[in-house]
């Protein structure tokens, strides 16, 4: 029996699945980790316990009892774009910087786009600098630590790190590099000299190669320390949002995936390039295409800190009672309006200092009605997004639903209410790690690209059932943000 291993490195848990190529799951694993956030608005991930040690000890326990000899090809993901300093032995230099989660380049961002222009960069790369974008946060690092920038000798994320320590090749797929505003010229599809002037020698970043181009192989090193076979082939790997598209089979254009997961993220596959500064724009995962990208800041990471403050009692049941008391609110949450920019806002509004606020609390309001109207918010949010889409000519044709959200029936419904749009469930929620050992069944040539319905068939739809409910709230919370944006920017 042959065996595909992927791997996915989130931001609070790595999941890790073994299949067969036909798609029958061997063994899964999932090992909770901590993101760090030492001041408001920095967001870090310690590279060697949260990526490193925790893909090996989610190999090893996968592994168990089988014979490793047997795994065809190995796939990582990990969140993304981040920004991880290393030094001439590949070791760490400090944090890595996580991806738009964390805002603490805003004056980089204004920097980069008056030396650049924000047209220009639209054109070359697809994107606008946001704090989704590794440029600004690069030039973070070199002007705010020399002393650590003079011994940096590279430039990685969370993928780069994984396949160099499984294979020693020091690589990042174009899909992700696509991401790494304003670095990559997606016209060429590669590093851009001219935009990388004044903030990284392109020396020091990685080598570009597709998706499913097989990176290296396992060395003696790794395979000691992950259990895996030494001669392993290993791909690429990608940003977990394209991986977790990939198992719920988005892949013809028009297909959009709405990933529930700690931040909200849609990929979009599209005919051509998209350009709008709204949204993002990369290479999707194989040559020649292409697709749309938009991610809110705090999504599951909104509804988990509701309860660590309000249901922390509750322990492991606190999901479910919150969801069953958000269920017993009708829609409208009483008039509760939650803005669920805690962490800032990405797209569409790009507001790093945009911050969250329930608006309209009453006496009357209690738990069930606040986590609703979380539920709500982050809907909102997503509405917005579809929105704009829409109004940037990439109308979601098929939109398949993901990530450990899904559960939450709550949301879910609100998601489809609010956007007017059909949700499509697939069998597996696994997400990224299944995705990844799709993938790495592509690379070998054990799976057809694509092609996953086999592995993963869509089972139910949720369809918009209470848009009427939201036809008063939607544009009251659109005119909340306006109306306190200058309060928030202040504060």
């Amino acid at each position: 029996m042959t065996y595909l291993l992927g791997v996915d490195i989130g931001t609070f848990e790595g999941k890790a699945v073994l299949a067969t190529p036909d798609g029958a799951v061997v063994a899964e694993a999932v090992r909770a980790h901590r993101m760090d956030v030492p001041r408001p608005g920095w967001a870090e991930h310690d590279a060697e316990t949260v990526w490193w040690d925790g893909f090996a000890a989610l190999s090893r326990e996968v592994l168990a009892g089988l014979d490793a000899a047997e795994v065809a090809a190995v796939a990582v993901s990990g969140i993304g774009p981040c920004v991880l300093p290393v030094d001439k032995g590949g070791d760490p230099l400090a944090p890595a910087i996580l991806y738009g989660v964390d805002a603490r380049a805003g004056a980089e961002i204004a920097e980069l786009t008056e030396r650049f222009g924000a047209d220009a960069m639209l054109e070359a790369s697809g994107n606008v600098l946001t704090s989704q974008s590794v440029g600004p946060k690069v030039l973070w690092l070199r002007r705010n630590r020399p002393e650590l920038w003079a011994e940096v000798t590279a430039i990685e994320t969370c993928t780069t790190f994984l396949v160099r320590r499984l294979t020693g090749e020091r690589v990042l797929d174009h899909h992700s590099a696509g991401q790494w505003t304003p670095l990559y010229d997606a016209r060429a599809q590669a590093w851009s000299d001219s935009m990388c002037d004044g903030i990284v020698d392109p020396a020091m970043l990685p080598r570009l190669i597709w998706t499913t181009e097989i990176a290296g192989h396992v060395t003696a090193a790794a395979a000691r320390a992950t259990g895996l076979a030494e001669g392993t082939p290993v791909t690429a790997g990608t940003i977990d949002a394209a991986a977790e598209a990939v198992s719920v089979g988005t892949r013809d254009a028009g297909d959009m995936m709405v990933m529930y997961g700690s931040s909200m993220f849609m990929i979009q596959v599209t005919s051509a390039r998209l350009l709008d500064a709204s949204l993002w724009s990369a290479p999707w995962l194989w040559p020649g295409t292409w697709c749309a990208m938009a991610g809110q800041g705090t999504s599951g990471t909104l509804t988990r800190w509701f309860r660590d403050v309000f249901a922390r009692e509750l322990g492991d049941d606190a999901f479910a009672v919150l969801t069953a008391e958000a269920r017993a609110v009708p829609p409208g949450a009483l008039g509760l309006l939650c803005l669920p920019y805690f962490s800032g806002e990405r797209t569409p509004i790009q507001d790093p200092d945009a911050r969250g606020a329930f608006f309209g609390l009453d006496l009357t309001h209690d738990r069930g009605a606040m986590f609703r109207a979380v539920c709500e918010g982050v809907a909102m949010g997503t509405a917005h997004v579809v929105e704009t889409f829409r109004a940037g000519g990439a109308d979601p044709g098929r939109v398949l639903a993901v990530g450990g959200g899904v559960k939450n029936d709550v949301w879910l419904q609100a998601t489809s209410d609010l956007s007017g749009v059909t949700q499509h469930l697939c069998r597996r929620t696994t997400g990224a790690a299944l995705g990844d050992a799709f993938l790495a069944g592509v690379a070998v040539g054990a799976c057809v690209p694509g092609d996953i319905s086999a592995w993963n068939p869509v089972e139910r739809l949720v369809e918009p059932v209470a848009q009427d409910a939201y036809a008063r709230a939607y544009p009251l919370w659109r005119d909340l943000y306006e109306t306190t944006k200058a309060i928030a920017h202040a504060l």
